[in-house]
């Protein structure tokens, strides 16, 4: 029987594993959680001046076949990235191992034809109807776990007790997995909402916000960006984040000429991945008077050093501190969390100044 595997982001593990669960006839293993190690062999056989989602994700699918994957399934990309599956597949075959490898988008495009057979490779009886049903489930959990990222991101921070919002979000992961239709997939959700809404939180009326806009793989994987969302909160602040699958998968093609139109006066044209999405994002959260921005991204990511001037532009002339962070395999955490204290002390320094002047 095969054993199929892909690479990780963030909490969809869940839905992915779900999903190949119930349409293939495979053993679906989830990989390794990313780690040093995968960095360092992703690293080792990446050319050296490509992104790092490549590195971690050519990093991943070593460990997979090291664990006894033999199918191994890539969700390709919007940019540069979504080129880049032929690249991995032949270092993979150059460092001798035996697998069968399926991108699911090539040059940012979807072959559903194409799909189909490579499913059918796996799974000879592999059903059209099966998938379609549990694509919809799936679609839906994806759903559910970004909206409750959302309510998370904003209240994390002010916890009572510390811990509590990743207690149940892990719960609530482990229930997804084992849901046998969509009826109880909504039951769970709804089970799981109500307590994270019941959680005691200490908020005051006024808090911080600090919005994060940047490259999608960096923003989504933890481990690529050292957790800043809850080193953020860590500070009692609420932290807004857009990217997310819901958005990429479900609204992205029915935003793209909105958010043009919104930022027309900074950009004319698509440059890329997300690159004019947080273009847009960037001039809407300093409208909505966030406190500050922070753009991060991969190293060599192109579309977003494209971005970064007129990013650093919007919030000048808006008056808005922005924070350019950029990752790779030796940025340090102590670093970060240094240049996130400074830029936490600056601007509640700034919102201080900025409620005396208005009492005066």
């Amino acid at each position: 029987m095969k054993t199929v595997s892909f690479p990780h982001m963030g909490n969809y593990y869940v839905p992915v594993k779900y999903f190949l669960s119930h349409v293939l006839k495979a053993n679906v293993m989830v990989a390794p959680k990313i780690s040093n190690r995968t960095v360092e062999l992703g690293c080792k056989y990446s050319p050296e001046f490509v992104c790092m989602p490549f590195k971690y994700t050519l990093g991943t699918f070593i460990e997979a076949l090291e664990e006894g994957a033999n199918v191994l399934v890539q969700a390709g990309g919007g940019c540069r990235y979504g080129y880049y599956n032929e690249l991995q597949e032949q270092i993979l075959h150059d460092l001798k191992y035996d697998f069968t490898y399926i991108n699911l988008v090539s040059c940012g495009k979807t072959d559903l034809k194409r799909i189909y057979h490579s499913m059918r490779q796996i799974d000879k009886k592999f059903s059209i109807r099966k998938a379609l049903y549990y694509a919809f489930i799936t679609s839906k959990m994806i759903q559910y776990m970004d909206a409750l990222d959302d309510f998370i991101r904003k209240n994390i921070g002010f916890e009572k007790e510390k811990g509590s919002f990743l207690a149940i979000q892990k719960e609530m992961l482990e229930e997804f997995e084992k849901v046998k239709s969509f009826h109880h997939l909504r039951k769970v959700y709804k089970k799981y909402k109500k307590k994270f809404y019941q959680l005691e939180v200490n908020k005051p009326e006024k808090t911080l916000k600090v919005g994060i806009i940047g490259e999608l793989y960096t923003l989504m994987e933890p481990f690529a960006n050292y957790d800043i969302e809850y080193t953020l909160a860590s500070y009692n602040m609420e932290v807004k984040r857009y990217t997310n699958v819901r958005y990429l998968v479900f609204e992205k093609g029915k935003k793209m000429k909105k958010y043009l139109k919104y930022a027309k006066e900074y950009v004319r044209f698509p440059m890329g991945a997300d690159a004019m999405d947080n273009i847009a994002r960037c001039k809407y959260l300093c409208e909505k008077k966030y406190d500050g921005i922070l753009h991060i991204k991969s190293s060599f990511c192109t579309p977003e050093i494209g971005a970064m001037p007129i990013i650093n532009k919007i919030c000048k002339e808006k008056k808005v501190p922005v924070m350019f962070l950029s990752f790779d395999a030796n940025t340090s955490e102590v670093g970060l969390k240094t240049r996130l204290e400074a830029f936490y002390d600056m601007i509640e320094m700034r919102d201080k100044n900025e409620t005396v002047l208005s009492r005066d």
